[in-house]
This record gives C-alpha cells, sequence and structure tokens, in this order.
C-alpha cells in the first residue's frame, strides 16, 4: 500500500465510495477515507491530514437562485497552511456551469469530473494526488 497515503472521498452514493475505496486499497493507492456527507468529512478533517479529496457537490436551490453548495470546499481551504501547497480537491458535479467553474478557479480546484462518470476516473484522480506531499492539519 502507499505509504501514509490518506484520501477523502465525499460521496452520498454508498456503492460508489465502497467500490472506489476497494478498489484504491487492492491497487495500493492508499487508504481511502469516506464521507457521506460535510458533517463527518469535517470530523475526520480535523483529525487527519489528506493527499487530497474528492467531494461531491450539489445544486441547491430554485430557479435563479440555484447555485453549487461549495461551503465544503471553503472549509477545506481555510485549513490550508498560510505558507504551503493546498490540499489537492477535485470536485464531482453533474454539470460544469461557467459560474461553478469561475468560483471553484477562485478556490483553487484544478479538477471536475462530471456525472455520470466511471470510477476509473476517480482511481486515476487519487493516483495522482498520491504524488503531492499532506499537508499538515490539525
Amino acid at each position: 500500500m502507499a505509504d501514509g497515503k490518506h484520501f477523502l472521498l465525499v460521496e452520498p452514493e454508498d456503492l460508489l465510495r465502497r467500490t472506489v475505496a476497494m478498489t484504491a486499497r487492492s491497487l495500493n493507492l492508499g487508504q481511502i477515507h469516506e464521507a457521506a456527507g460535510s458533517d463527518v468529512a469535517l470530523r475526520m478533517l480535523r483529525v487527519r491530514a489528506f493527499h487530497g479529496a474528492v467531494i461531491a457537490v450539489d445544486c441547491v436551490g430554485k430557479g435563479g437562485e440555484r447555485r453549487y453548495d461549495l461551503s465544503l470546499v471553503d472549509r477545506v481551504r481555510a485549513g490550508d497552511p498560510p505558507d504551503g501547497p493546498p490540499m489537492p480537491i477535485a470536485i464531482m458535479a453533474a454539470e460544469a456551469s461557467p459560474a461553478l467553474l469561475d468560483a471553484l478557479r477562485e478556490r483553487r480546484i484544478r479538477r471536475v469530473i462530471l456525472k455520470p462518470f466511471r470510477a476509473r476516473v476517480l482511481l486515476d484522480t487519487i493516483a495522482d494526488f498520491g504524488a503531492a506531499p499532506a499537508p499538515p492539519r490539525g
């Protein structure tokens, strides 16, 4: 197993989370810490450094008020070290509007995974994140 590599996967769909976690372990990519939502993810972020995170974001609101909930991403970014590299984050979303892409650029998110996708896309993302040093947390 990739020594000391820990990744956070925030996805409400149990089957997808478990499939990616088990496959990543079998491929020796590292330890995948699974969270179905923001509350669990925030608890995990308080006690462990991660080499990267893949976070599903949902569209909230109706009509002209529709927007993506990026509050978890904002909390992760708030915990990044001021003098070090930010934690690599990939976002999973149903669509990538220009407004979403602008919001992600502002948050230093460089990877968007559009749903539906193959689990291999997540595994490749995790493998890429494994090359980055883990920022200090906690």
